[in-house]
């Protein structure tokens, strides 16, 4: 089977909701990174044959395909199609998935895959709510009703769920959260982030301009004393605001070649793709999915998870890297070592790329060769993604 090469991988600087990135309108923010993209990868724009990109508020300033709107924001030219996809949670990195896949069949050389939220001017269940709102009805259908009597699918129900199953305490969770801040103050002031970061101008309050290059989710004053006073989000649960991902914006990329490209436009490869799997899982519970499906993974690429030399698993709640950790036998001190979501901001259709972006260049810091990605999915859904550092 013909291979899949990534050439070039970035991200913004999250932003917390209102912060520094609210002045940006998401297609331009989009627009950004594959402008970016294209500049570290050193191609023709012209030879980009398609754009997939995550994003799962597709309403207001992200509606009408937010994709081809963000290449029309850029300096990509008119010629190139674009197609903007749901997948929850894991969208940018189903995008990644459906880039490898048009790449490895012959059907594409150079494809970007890529997502984008803007959590501050789309707010969260946005689509769903308006609609609900004004009439046009839910997406729990009847057959979805009489299928799921009684329940109302949520991540916060399921991440609390989670919890209770695998017996992950309020105190384990509170200092997975503060180890996640602590994780990304050591990152940031290393300089971990710096290569991976597409800066982006921003204009401050007193009406001057800089560029937006840190993550604004970090708490660099965390402390563990301070984690555990949050209040629950459920009264009797084990979930807090401090143990849960950040609403956040931002936008990231990743651009994926055939060898054909490589050899032709003489990229440098940062990575190939070895392996991707996606399932279903339960939908109540809704956030476990990513352990069948990193099990499923590692079975069909022939590997165990000791073959793996980092992995990212998206914090969109502290119990689920912790469940993942517990049930696949993962080494804790492989799990998202330049921290994650957290602290530094779930940007929802955003995130699949821009864990890979982190992933990439974590592997490639440590001279590591085996990086595996996944992430929990609304509906319960799970993304897995592991590729070979070059």
């Amino acid at each position: 089977m013909a291979e899949a090469y990534i050439v070039a991988a970035g991200r913004t600087a999250g932003g917390r909701k209102a912060g520094r990135l609210a002045g940006w309108h998401p297609a331009d923010m989009a627009g950004a990174v594959l402008n970016s993209l294209i500049d570290r990868a050193g191609i023709d724009p012209a030879a980009v044959e398609d754009v997939i990109m995550g994003c799962v508020g597709q309403a207001g300033e992200q509606a009408v395909n937010i994709a081809r709107n963000a290449v029309l924001a850029s300096k990509l030219p008119e010629s190139v199609p674009a197609t903007s996809v749901d997948r929850q949670c894991g969208s940018s990195q189903q995008a990644l998935h459906f880039a490898a896949q048009a790449v490895m069949s012959g059907s594409m050389d150079v494809v970007i895959a890529a997502g984008v939220e803007s959590m501050t001017r789309v707010p969260m269940g946005l689509p769903s709510s308006l609609a609900y709102k004004n009439g046009f009805g839910s997406y729990m259908s009847p057959k979805i009703v009489e299928r799921y009597p009684g329940i109302m699918f949520s991540q916060f129900a399921g991440a609390e769920m989670i919890a209770t199953k695998y017996g992950l305490s309020k105190d384990l969770l509170d200092e997975f959260g503060y180890n996640s801040h602590r994780k990304a103050i050591a990152a940031t002031q290393a300089g971990a982030f710096k290569d991976e970061i597409v800066p982006l101008e921003i204009t401050t309050a007193d009406g001057s301009t800089e560029l937006h290059t840190v993550d604004e989710g970090i708490r660099f004053e965390a402390s563990l004393e301070a984690m555990r006073a949050v209040k629950l989000l459920q009264e009797g649960g084990a979930i807090t605001a401090a143990t849960s991902s950040q609403i956040c914006d931002g936008a990231s990329g990743v651009m994926v070649v055939s060898e054909a490209a490589l050899k032709q436009y003489g990229l440098t490869p940062l990575a190939r793709v070895h392996h991707m799997t996606v399932i279903g899982s339960d939908p109540v519970i809704m956030l476990e999915a990513p352990i069948p499906a990193t099990q499923r993974a590692l079975a069909k690429a022939g590997m165990s998870i000791d073959d793996i030399d980092l992995y990212e698993v998206n914090e969109a709640f502290a119990s689920v890297p912790t469940a993942w950790l517990q049930q696949i036998g993962a080494d804790p001190e492989k799990l998202n070592v330049n921290d994650g979501a957290i602290a530094l901001g779930h940007p929802l259709g955003g995130s699949g790329t821009k864990l890979m972006t982190t992933l990439i260049y974590a592997l490639k810091a440590r001279g590591k060769r085996y990086g595996l990605q996944t992430m929990c999915e609304g509906g319960g859904l799970a993304n897995v993604t592991i590729v070979e550092a070059l």
